[in-house]
């Protein structure tokens, strides 16, 4: 009996072992537990990322095969450190650092020991890794640009740091990951998905073969490719024409909402930050505290939008009643603020609303401003309402895009007016708080509000926001943010005499000498007070140069905003570029050979080199003796 009882104990404890073994095999089996095996290596298989194109299908980043030598800390035996230094081309320190770094991750996971070795490193040292216990070559892809521009826009890709490794546990230390633009934006689409295989290895630590036959093993999956909606050639022209000046443009196409372009001046080639230089070359780049490459004025550029903001409070003023397209008033080349005389320089006299926007009459936009003020029972009640219809334009906002950073801007309120001069309908005024009217108050705005703005205007009261994607895989996406329109608090019928102004500034007003031809445009020329404190001193600069524009005046294609640091009046360098940009996207060649020639001579540097000399300087002046008389002429009758 007592033996049948043992027997019969052996055969249930036997039986019961071989259960849990085959439930742990077949059942609950998880890839997680391998790791927790030291028999067992895992090695990652990396996709080659999405390519990027641009919105006619042209390619702007692709892949460039590159190969990172991985390291197991405790699979690593003694070894010639010299030697592998030499071949590595690194110094005994590094080494030690980046052994000490890999160990402290894990002793038993492999890291990236040396990141992104050219095909010509790799060429010599791959013969010689099987000398070198513990390490080994991954092959990987790294960014290659078929194009020299949008920086700003595309972004860069660099290692996972330890807060992208909290945040997110389908990374590992050495993956790499989108840090600004379109690479950050769309990485989880970009990326595509790793594959996997699980070595088996002996008690030797050597490899013996797929762990399982490979049936936990997967296959990489490459991240898909993107269509953005950026226009090759329209931004590389673009940057070309800011090259030596500093500032923003952005276009947009107003039926979509589209980007076309956006550019930062100054900027850099993105290739800089691809390979093993990528880090030096960000240092140098992000520090350079004078023209700072790395900001991306385009949409994080905030100061005042000068003249073009004038377009809206004549909307404004349409929409409330406080004038008609008749109205006038009387521009004294200049106009009073109590005993105090503000400048002007339309030349004075009688002005309409059609004249007000295209001579950029100040008197003008600040009587519309006071009007406006009149048909309210209160300031209070008539800066709510002011308020309200800026905001339906899109400033004071970051819009919505799928742009990863920016601004929003400022437009200033009742409680900010109420804050600084105290609540009451006597404390502040119209009068007060005139500076709105003409676009040098407290409203602040970025290139790409003012682009937006001025598509909703060439639309006649409504935009959609602006994006930069346009395809994933071929296939055109339908974002409901981004196909829906959004309509501004302006009736439709109060935005022709406004553009009929618009137009007329190139016909006859502050652009008539930028005209292209064969293209009707609408657009508006703006010149913004400049200050920067030197030695904690408050000193103006040269002005900054403005141009709103969108072409052609019915059905448009293309609205442009264009912001010029230290560039004078906005016809001089803003009107330029902005029509060459317009000529550029509508016809695909340039006629004004005339204004390119100016505009691909002549840099702003000296005026940035101003504030950083040390000696005085004089402001919006400038040296035009190398081009025409007619020329110059023509500049000094710009808007200013």
């Amino acid at each position: 009996m007592k033996k049948l009882l043992l027997s019969s104990i052996i055969v249930i404890i036997g039986i019961t072992f071989l259960g849990r073994l085959s439930y742990l095999q077949i059942f609950s089996f998880s890839p997680d537990q391998v790791l927790e095996d030291p028999a067992i290596k895992r090695v990652y298989d990396y996709p080659e990322r999405g390519y990027i194109y641009d919105r006619n299908g042209e390619l702007l980043v692709g892949n460039d095969p590159a190969y990172d030598v991985m390291v197991i800390p405790r699979e690593v035996r003694e070894l010639d450190t010299l030697e592998l230094c030499g071949l590595l081309k690194i110094d005994k320190e590094k080494f030690k650092k980046e052994l000490r770094k890999a160990t402290i991750y894990s002793p038993r996971l492999p890291s990236v020991f040396v990141p992104q070795l050219s095909k010509e490193d790799y060429a010599k040292l791959q013969e010689k890794m099987r000398h070198y216990a513990g390490f080994y070559i991954q092959k990987r892809s790294l960014r290659y640009y078929d194009t020299n521009s949008a920086a700003n826009v595309l972004g860069y890709i660099s290692e996972v740091n330890e807060r992208d490794l909290a945040k997110n546990p389908y990374y590992v230390q050495g993956e790499l990951t989108g840090r600004t633009g379109v690479e950050k934006v769309y990485e989880d689409i970009l990326r595509g998905r790793k594959g996997v295989q699980y070595i088996q290895k002996d008690r030797f630590n050597r490899d013996i073969g797929p762990y399982k036959n490979g049936t936990l093993d997967t296959l990489p999956e490459q991240g898909f490719e993107i269509n953005i909606t950026i226009d090759k050639h329209l931004q590389e022209y673009g940057e070309l024409l800011m090259h030596g000046k500093w500032g923003g443009i952005v276009a947009i196409e107003p039926s979509s909402g589209e980007i076309l372009s956006m550019i930062s001046g100054p900027t850099y080639d993105p290739s800089l930050l691809v390979g093993r230089k990528r880090s030096a070359n960000y240092s140098k780049l992000h520090y350079d505290s004078i023209s700072k490459p790395t900001f991306d004025r385009s949409i994080s550029f905030e100061k005042s939008p000068g003249s073009p903001f004038k377009a809206i409070n004549a909307l404004i003023a349409l929409q409330e009643g406080a004038i008609t397209p008749s109205t006038t008033f009387t521009c004294h080349h200049g106009f009073f603020i109590g005993r105090s005389k503000k400048g002007c320089h339309c030349g004075g006299g009688v002005r309409t609303l059609n004249n007000g926007i295209y001579k950029s009459c100040n008197a003008y936009f600040v009587g519309a401003y006071k009007k406006l003020f009149e048909q309210f029972p209160s300031n209070s009640d008539a800066m709510d309402a002011w308020e309200k219809h800026v905001r339906s334009f899109g400033l004071g906002s970051y819009l919505g895009s799928d742009l990863y950073t920016g601004r929003p801007g400022s437009v200033p309120s009742t409680a900010l007016y109420n804050k600084w001069y105290g609540e009451g309908d006597k404390r502040w005024s119209a009068t007060t708080t005139y500076s709105n009217a003409i676009g040098q108050g407290e409203v602040n705005v970025t290139p790409i509000q003012l682009a937006n703005m001025t598509a909703a205007i060439a639309n006649r009261g409504f935009f959609y926001t602006p994006h930069v994607l346009k395809k994933i895989d071929g296939k055109e996406i339908s974002i409901p943010d981004f196909v829906e329109p959004k309509h501004t608090t302006i009736d439709k019928r109060h935005f022709e005499p406004v553009i009929q102004g618009m137009a007329d500034v190139y016909h006859k007003g502050t652009a008539q000498y930028i005209q292209i031809p064969d293209i009707e445009i609408a657009g508006k020329t703006g010149t913004v007070e400049n200050f920067i404190k030197i030695d904690s001193v408050k000193t103006q600069l040269t002005d900054n140069s403005v141009f709103v524009a969108f072409a052609p005046v019915e059905n448009p294609k293309i609205a442009i905003a264009v912001y010029i640091q230290n560039g004078y009046y906005g016809s001089r360098y803003a009107g330029h570029i902005a029509s060459l940009m317009i000529e550029k996207y509508l016809k695909g060649e340039i006629t004004r050979k005339d204004l390119e020639k100016r505009m691909l001579e002549r840099t702003l540097e000296s005026e940035y080199a101003k504030p950083y000399s040390g000696k005085e300087f004089k402001i919006n002046e400038y040296d035009w003796s190398k081009h025409s008389i007619k020329y110059q002429e023509q500049a000094t009758q710009s808007e200013q």
